[in-house]
């Protein structure tokens, strides 16, 4: 997939239900943009915590987002089920770099796709460190194909 391809639904490794709420909806009758980084972050964390074992209470080690982006495509509005895929697009020492889709539940076309970047810091000191073991198995498994 081109930079300036549009993902499709098969360009993501796993999928994680979300469910809109009353508030999502702006004035205007559809999700509002800002709700979408929520998603993602609800999306990515819900992978760590289930696939990587992150204790997001105790460990020692967090992901903290440092950088985010999005492109809309369709809206979205309460009460539809939504579904956001995940990916892995690039993964470092200390960080991660995941593509995340927004679609209808069991659609194909895409409503919003974005980016999100997690530096992976130790807790008490706030300096980076490379991703524990168990995350990075978690997120090799997310990993797409250099495009």
């Amino acid at each position: 997939m081109g930079a300036s391809e549009t993902p499709g639904r098969q360009d993501y490794r796993v999928f994680r239900d979300i469910t809109t709420r009353w508030m999502d909806n702006d004035v205007y009758g559809h999700v509002n943009n800002v709700t979408y980084y929520s998603y993602f972050d609800t999306a990515v964390n819900h992978y760590l915590i289930e696939e990587g074992g992150l204790d997001i209470h105790r460990a020692p080690v967090v992901g903290l987002v440092v950088s985010s982006s999005c492109s809309y495509h369709r809206p979205i509005a309460f009460p539809e089920p939504v579904e956001a895929g995940l990916r892995v697009d690039r993964l470092g020492n200390s960080s991660v770099q995941y593509g995340v889709g927004i679609f209808r539940a069991g659609e194909a076309e895409l409503c919003a796709h974005g980016q999100f970047v997690h530096v992976f810091v130790d807790r008490t000191e706030n300096r980076s460190v490379p991703i524990p073991e168990p995350l990075r198995a978690a997120l090799e498994r997310l990993q797409v194909p250099p495009g």
